[in-house]
């Protein structure tokens, strides 16, 4: 696309001092996947906040949010035919975008408008999660969250915290969730206060005053499709058009290695070794593990890089198709391909919707096929075997050969 272009059809306006970064920000956008008539409509709103900010006599350099707040509430008579009492939130974005392009050119003075920050309170127990408990971004970030929830209710002072403050709070925020949820909950603070204790911030032991939910997880049989489904959601991922590509890709390394939606969210293009036909794949925990790449989910892999994947320099595999081009966020976006696809296979009422009912689907196929339950938790990365005999459950000709009867009623004396 041939931003110079734009640049020279004649505009209402002069930009002034924001002239010579028009190009490059309109090619920052190109190169992302804005269409051409975006791009006018951002180059246009940049050309008319530099105008403003010429004729108004201010010094480009030290634009800051203040400044692009007072433009977006002037009454609009500058030249080109307007007359507005002010700028509509999303004629705001486009400017909003403008400046961010101007602070990472180093124009403008990063974050000049807002005050110095102060860091955050979880900050340490973020920095421990990662780098002494290991765990996943997307988990500690959770788990963050739910913290912040139930500071105000804990309270600043942690040397203050007790059994019953602990046991208050928790109780309150659990009434009314479900089981797994309830146990996310209780989960995130037990190991907070378990970071507070290994500081010396807090009494030790308090995380054993939080109650246990109950939750049977393994009580229910698993949720799987059977061989015909399966069949119907793979022919549903038409080869036609970059969604089309992508989604087989994904719903093919579902079916046929047991990924989490996470795993395909954080794939990266070096983790496929296209010369031996592996895939690496990061699990929980940090644990790397290198599976082999069948050669039909290997083949549409393939053909999405090759025929639909945008060229942008991303270092994940699976983009979002629309515009700006970025990586597919965590793993719900995932979930919502596998839902989209059981939906256009006409697959009604199915055990789930998420991407975990084809990863139960993988581990039923791989136990009715004859693998072992060692083999299926070795794929399916699991960290205990309990897990994986969850699976054994599906097989009923098996079980049926180690029931036992039932036992008869011994004979009235």
């Amino acid at each position: 696309m041939d931003i110079s272009e734009l640049l020279t059809r004649p505009h209402d306006m002069n930009p002034g001092s924001a002239a010579p970064y028009l190009e490059g920000f309109g090619s920052q956008m190109a190169a992302v996947g804005y269409a051409r008539l975006t791009i006018d409509g951002y180059l246009s709103s940049a050309i008319h906040f530099g105008g403003w900010v010429e004729a108004s006599g201010l010094d480009f350099a030290h634009i800051n949010e203040e400044t692009i707040q007072t433009f977006a509430a002037h009454r609009c008579r500058c030249p080109g035919c307007r007359a507005q009492k002010h700028l509509s939130r999303h004629y705001l974005a486009r400017v909003q975008r403008f400046a961010e392009y101007l602070r990472q050119q180093g124009v403008i003075r990063a974050n000049a408008d807002l005050p110095t920050q102060i860091g955050s309170p979880l900050s340490a127990f973020r920095d421990w999660l990662l780098r002494h408990r290991g765990l996943a971004l997307v988990t500690v970030e959770r788990h963050e969250r739910l913290i912040t929830k139930m500071l105000p209710a804990l309270g600043t002072d942690v040397e203050a915290y007790n059994a019953a403050l602990v046991r208050k709070v928790i109780l309150d925020q659990i009434h009314g969730c479900r089981p797994a949820q309830a146990k996310t909950i209780v989960g995130a603070l037990r190991v907070y206060l378990r970071f507070l204790a290994t500081n010396g911030s807090c009494q030790p032991g308090l995380d054993h005053m939080l109650p246990t939910v109950a939750e049977w997880k393994l009580s229910s049989l698993p949720r799987y499709l059977d061989a015909n489904q399966v069949a119907l959601l793979i022919d549903s991922c038409s080869k036609d058009g970059p969604q089309g590509l992508r989604d087989r890709a994904i719903v093919l390394l579902l079916l046929r290695l047991g990924l989490r939606a996470g795993d395909i969210a954080s794939m990266r293009p070096a983790d496929i070794d296209w010369q031996d036909a592996t895939l690496l794949v990061r699990g929980k925990g940090r644990r790397d593990v290198r599976l082999p790449l069948p050669q039909d989910a290997g083949d549409a892999v393939l053909d999405y890089i090759e025929q639909a994947r945008p060229p942008v320099a991303i270092d994940r595999v699976f983009l979002c198709l629309n515009a700006p081009f970025r990586p597919l966020r965590a793993g719900m976006i995932v979930s919502g391909i596998v839902r989209a696809a059981l939906r256009r296979a006409g697959i009604e009422n199915p055990p789930s919707y998420g991407a975990n009912l084809l990863r139960h689907t993988v581990a039923t196929m791989m136990l009715r096929g004859g693998a072992t339950l060692d083999a299926i938790g070795t794929v399916l990365r699991h960290k205990s075997p309990d897990t994986t005999a969850h699976y054994a459950k599906v097989d009923i000709t098996t079980l049926q050969q180690i029931a036992q009867p039932w036992p008869k009623e011994s004979p009235s004396c």
